[in-house]
């Protein structure tokens, strides 16, 4: 009499179990890609070359802005650390396009600056400050 309780009970936590699998299963990665594609992102079609430079004593943060840009399509072609300290995160734009460079502050909250360089072949150049936090991580179980 007791096997027959136990395999009752564990039946209904299986079947419990799959409803929940079947039920939440696609809800998800669906989240996950709403984390990750939010804010604005580069124009389809063109590529926008994209130099991230880390402007704190935060160790990481010019790679954690590296991905949160591609993620988003900008092709980011040189990470590095900047040699100053910034409070304030700093786009500089490189090659006159002050509509490419404005996407990219708008993606992390800073302001524009002109300053074209011929020389580096880039776009835009985006100088991280402290005032810029990456968003969390999508959590994939």
């Amino acid at each position: 009499m007791k096997i027959g309780r136990w395999m009752v009970l564990a039946l209904v936590i299986a079947g419990a179990g799959f409803y929940v699998i079947a039920r939440y299963r696609d809800r998800v990665p669906m989240a996950a890609s709403a984390i990750i594609r939010r804010g604005p992102t580069a124009p389809p079609g063109v590529r926008i070359k994209v130099e991230v430079l880390n402007a704190t004593l935060t160790k990481g943060l010019a790679r954690r802005a590296t991905t949160y840009l591609r993620d988003r399509g900008f092709d980011v072609v040189e990470m590095g650390t900047y040699s100053k300290q910034l409070d304030r995160t700093l786009v500089l734009d490189r090659s006159s396009h002050p509509e490419w460079a404005t996407l990219v502050a708008e993606a992390f909250g800073g302001t524009v600056k002109e300053k074209p360089d011929s020389l580096r072949f880039l776009d835009v150049t985006v100088l991280v400050g402290a005032d810029w936090r990456p968003p969390p991580l999508p959590f994939y179980p």
